[in-house]
């Protein structure tokens, strides 16, 4: 799927733009040469921050002064040898730190999702915290935020375990029936004890699918058409709703020809509210 799982990659963890403090990630075994080239003579501790300059490893000018934290695999978010640089945010200073890490020998820029790929591969999270982990980086709203930060911390995992242990308990038991019918202990392994075993894995698996609705329209958002005659209020109404004039008012019929659409944020769930021409017979 990508290029060589066994490169060290790096990349720009916070988001693109001018900001007081940009983030770099390097994730690989060759970590400590990526140091050796930007930050010679400098000890750097194990998962402890610490100031040091960063030089051009080819003019050894400094970039910047930078806090540096190192961790080592497999405690680290992707497992492997990992490495955080914080420098100032601006884009000159940005774009020099970029550079020089491509100028250091076995380093590549990682392609799109390639950290939380290696974090999966290393057993650091599995498929569903990967998915609450972009829903988390997506969330626009409070609701957002804390069904994907259920997802990303594993409650969506540990659900599917305990519907497995009831089911392998139930597989368990008929097993047992079947090798070891004739010992007096496995009386107490009837079939209504597997029937309630299964029962109970169904009401969790419907209570899950019944959840995933509901969880999907909370990722997407809602949409809520306004629709009604000419002058009966729709844009005043999606304007205090919006708390701003999104939309013209007047009291002439047919102000309103397009679509007019505008984000947000109900008590944390996400909506969009769509403004629309009053109904009504035309020419």
């Amino acid at each position: 799927m990508y290029a060589n799982s066994r490169d060290t990659i790096f990349a720009l963890a916070s988001a693109a733009g001018k900001s007081a403090v940009a983030v770099f990630r390097i994730s690989g075994p060759g970590c400590s040469a990526a140091l050796a080239a930007l930050a010679p003579e400098a000890r750097l501790p194990v998962r402890q921050a610490v100031v040091r300059i960063l030089r051009h490893p080819g003019t050894r000018e400094p970039i910047d002064r930078a806090l540096i934290t190192r961790f080592e695999a497999p405690s680290s978010f992707t497992g492997e040898d990992l490495v955080e640089l914080s420098v100032t945010g601006g884009r000159a200073v940005v774009s020099a730190t970029a550079d020089a890490l491509m100028l250091v020998p076995g380093l590549r820029s990682a392609e799109p999702g390639e950290f939380a790929w290696r974090a999966f591969v290393n057993g650091k999270i599995d498929l569903s915290e990967v998915e609450g982990l972009a829903d988390l980086v997506d969330a626009e709203t409070e609701a957002q935020r804390r069904q994907a930060q259920r997802i990303a911390g594993g409650a969506l995992s540990r659900e599917c375990e305990a519907i497995r242990a009831l089911l392998i308990a139930a597989m368990a038991t008929i097993e047992a029936q079947i090798d070891f019918s004739d010992v007096e202990d496995t009386g107490i392994l009837t079939l209504d004890s597997v029937k309630r075993a299964g029962r109970a894995a169904m009401d969790r698996i419907d209570r899950a699918l019944a959840g995933a609705k509901a969880a999907g329209r909370l990722r997407e958002g809602f949409v809520v058409v306004i629709a009604g005659p000419p002058n009966v209020g729709k844009s005043t109404l999606i304007n205090a709703l919006a708390g701003r004039d999104v939309a013209i008012t007047s009291p002439y019929a047919g102000t309103t020809r397009d679509l007019i659409e505008v984000f947000l944020d109900l008590r944390g769930y996400p909506v969009i509210l769509v403004d629309t021409a009053g109904i009504r017979d035309a020419d």
